[in-house]
């Protein structure tokens, strides 16, 4: 059975959770980090020396960084549900889960923490400029949507819709005033109703 080591509540957790229920696989959620501490532990450093979360345990396999712990279960247990065998289709979902996050869900953080974790502290100059740069970004995913695509690589569910669709879930679960983009809210309606995801995406989003 696979272990997950990270609270739901963590985005990166989200992905895992996704993963391991897409492909079918039991697994064991532990809860560590944030309020449940856990992650400056000696022994939780030892398998991730960053004191992040998640860590993916299969085995004596300790696995940490969420896009890597994704491509992982997908290639080992996923080869008939999320696994692209093809490299060059592969890439096509591949450098948007780089995209997610590198820019999507950096950008997204500064208006999430502000408004939905810390408010009492938050600052209303940084909300804004990560909701201007969140839209924007987002409209680079709304316009690669609409080129007539269900899924982000293409006529299949995969692997970048488990790591997009958490920080999209949040995006669009957050009191801002937000552009209407139907192309990804489709997306959206599509990919949240997995059985999978509802046992991923949690509300209250915060």
């Amino acid at each position: 059975m696979l272990k997950i080591l990270g609270r739901l509540s963590s985005v990166n957790v989200q992905k895992v959770v996704w993963a391991a229920g897409e492909t079918g696989q039991p697994f064991e959620r532990i809860d560590i980090g944030g309020p449940f501490g856990g992650n400056r532990e000696p022994a939780y450093l030892a398998k991730n020396p960053n004191g992040q979360v998640p860590v993916l345990e299969d085995g004596d396999i300790h696995i940490w960084e969420s896009n890597a712990i994704v491509r992982y279960i997908a290639a080992r247990y996923g080869c008939d549900t999320i696994w692209e065998e093809d490299p060059a289709r592969r890439s096509e979902g591949d450098r948007w889960m780089d995209w997610a996050l590198g820019e999507l869900q950096r950008v997204i953080v500064p208006a999430f923490w502000g408004l939905m974790r810390e408010p009492a502290t938050a600052d209303p100059a940084a909300i804004a400029a990560s909701i201007s740069t969140t839209e924007r970004c987002l409209d680079i995913l709304e316009a690669h949507l609409a080129k007539g695509r269900n899924y982000v690589g293409g006529d299949r569910f995969g692997m970048a819709e488990i790591v997009l669709g958490p920080s999209v879930h949040r995006w669009l679960n957050m009191p801002v005033e937000r552009a209407q983009r139907p192309s990804l809210q489709r997306w959206y309606e599509i990919i949240s109703v997995r059985d999978a995801a509802k046992a991923a995406l949690p509300f209250p989003i915060g």
